[in-house]
C-alpha cells in the first residue's frame, strides 16, 4: 500500500470514533449491553479492556462471556484503509486443574476511502486454552504464573481484508506481580511460530517467518468496583515487510455493576503501521451462572 501523509488530526478522528458509533456492529453492543443491564445491579474482577492478560482463569463450571467493541483510526500507511470497527466476542469455560477453554471471533467493519470498497464480515477464528500454574503466595518473591496456547482457523475472508488467510499458533506466558492487595502489575511474552497478529486492518501482517509479542499493565483498584489501569503492548515480525511492528498503549478500566458482570472502557493510541493510530473500546463481561445468583447478606 502507498504511504501518505497524515489526512487526520487527533480531535478530528475522536469526532469520528463516537460519530461511527451508530455503525451495525456497535448497534449490537447497544442492544447486548441493554439486556445485560436488564439483570440488575456486586462485584467481580476481570482483564478487559486491556490487551496484556493476566495468570487468572475462569473458574470450574463457569462460562465466562466477553463483548467489547473497538473503533480505531488507522495510520496512514494503511491507505485505502482509513477507519476499523471490531466487534469481539469471547467464551470462556473453566476446567478443573486451574484449565481453561477459550473460543474467540470478531466482526469487522473496515471503511476505506471514496473509490474502494469497505469491508463487512466475520473475522478469524481463536480456539485456545490457558493454564494458571502457580498462584501468588503472601511473602513469596515468585508471582503468579500462568501460560496460553492460541490457534487462529482462517474462517475470515482474506480477499476482503477481514481475515489473514493464515492459521496462526501463539504461545503467550502470563506473569502477575501484586504490589499491594490494589495495586498489580501483569507482563505478557507472547511467540507466534507461524502466521501473524492480524485482526483486519490491525496487528502484524507479514506472512513468513516468527512473530514476537509482550505486553505490561498497570492496574490499581480505586474501590471494590472499580479499577483503572494502563498498558504498553508490542510486537514484532523477525522478517522484513510491511506491518511487521507494532507499538501501542491504553488508558482504560473496568466497573463492576453486579456480582458477575463488569462494563469496561478504554482509549488508545498507537505508532508503527500494525497499530491503530488512536482509538476507542466499550464492552461488558458476564458470568453464567453467577450473574443469577443474590450475593450473601452482609454479617
Amino acid at each position: 500500500m502507498p504511504r501518505i501523509g497524515n489526512v487526520w488530526n487527533i480531535r478530528d478522528d475522536v469526532y469520528r470514533i463516537f460519530r461511527r458509533s451508530a455503525a451495525p456492529s456497535s448497534v449490537v453492543l447497544w442492544v447486548l449491553a441493554g439486556f445485560s443491564f436488564l439483570l440488575m445491579a456486586q462485584p467481580a474482577a476481570a482483564q478487559l479492556p486491556f490487551y496484556t492478560d493476566d495468570p487468572a482463569v475462569t473458574d470450574p463450571k463457569i462460562l465466562h462471556f466477553e463483548f467489547f467493541n473497538e473503533f480505531d483510526g488507522l495510520q496512514s500507511s494503511e491507505f485505502p484503509d482509513l477507519r476499523q470497527n471490531t466487534a469481539n466476542l469471547k467464551l470462556n469455560y473453566g476446567l478443573k486443574h486451574n484449565l481453561e477453554l477459550d473460543l474467540d471471533f470478531p466482526y469487522l467493519g473496515i471503511y476505506r476511502a471514496p473509490g474502494a470498497t469497505s469491508s463487512n464480515g466475520f473475522g478469524d477464528t481463536d480456539l485456545g486454552i490457558k493454564w494458571e500454574f502457580h498462584k501468588a503466595k503472601p511473602g513469596s518473591r515468585i508471582p503468579a504464573l500462568g501460560s496460553s496456547l492460541y490457534v487462529e482457523f482462517p474462517t475470515g475472508d482474506a480477499s476482503n481484508g477481514l481475515g489473514s488467510g493464515l492459521k496462526d499458533y501463539w504461545l503467550n506466558m502470563i506473569a502477575q506481580e501484586p504490589f499491594t492487595d490494589k495495586t498489580r502489575m501483569n507482563g505478557n511474552f507472547g511467540y507466534l511460530f507461524a502466521g501473524n497478529t492480524s485482526t483486519g486492518a490491525i496487528g502484524i501482517q507479514t506472512t513468513r517467518g516468527h512473530v514476537y509479542t509482550g505486553g505490561v499493565s498497570l492496574l490499581h483498584d480505586f474501590s471494590p468496583r472499580l479499577t483503572l489501569g494502563t498498558e504498553a503492548y508490542f510486537g514484532v515480525a523477525d522478517t522484513s515487510g510491511l506491518g511487521r511492528t507494532q507499538l501501542q498503549g491504553m488508558f482504560g478500566g473496568n466497573y463492576t455493576i453486579r456480582n458477575g458482570f463488569a462494563v469496561s472502557f478504554g482509549l488508545l493510541g498507537g505508532k508503527y503501521e500494525a497499530s491503530p493510530r488512536i482509538g476507542g473500546q466499550i464492552g461488558f463481561e458476564v458470568d453464567f451462572p453467577t450473574v443469577f445468583h443474590h450475593p450473601e447478606p452482609a454479617k
